[in-house]
């Protein structure tokens, strides 16, 4: 089966995305801080009236952490229970890939949960990742608890 993946970096790293759960790639907005969040959001943005917590995969992925730039963006999109958006450096490319050849994250190294599977396109390796999987229970409770308390009912 052929799938697409929206291809970006972080620190020149290839990583990607399937394009079913992308929105759309937006120029980088102002952060809000989220007080009581788990460590992976680095904070909120509004995206047309909506509060959208920001995932950090720098952090995630034990990444030099940096201060967003105007030059970089994020990927908005959505997981089986919320909209996210992503702190990319750069959007790429979107790339077809053949998803019976990714390669599963636990046949490569023990801890890639957050890792659907990793794929060999023609430029190199790309780790394709699992937004359901991005933040851990207590994790998505912190998260529910912080939004909560900065959304009105």
């Amino acid at each position: 089966m052929v799938d697409q993946l929206l291809i970006f970096s972080i620190d020149h790293h290839r990583f990607g995305l399937r394009l079913d759960a992308v929105a759309r790639v937006v120029r980088m907005p102002a952060i809000a801080s989220l007080p009581g969040a788990p460590d992976a959001v680095r904070g909120i943005v509004n995206v047309a009236g909506h509060v959208v917590p920001v995932l950090d995969l720098r952090r995630r992925f034990g990444l030099p952490e940096r201060e967003p730039r105007i030059e970089d963006h994020l990927v908005l999109a959505r997981t089986r229970q919320r909209e996210v958006a992503l702190h990319i450096d750069h959007a790429l490319d979107i790339e077809a890939f053949d998803a019976a050849a990714v390669a599963r994250p636990d046949t490569l190294a023990p801890g890639l949960h957050h890792i659907a599977g990793v794929a060999c396109l023609a430029g190199g390796l790309v780790f394709i990742h699992d937004l359901d999987t991005f933040l851990a229970h207590d994790e998505i409770a912190l998260l529910e608890a912080a939004l909560a308390a900065v959304s009105p009912p």
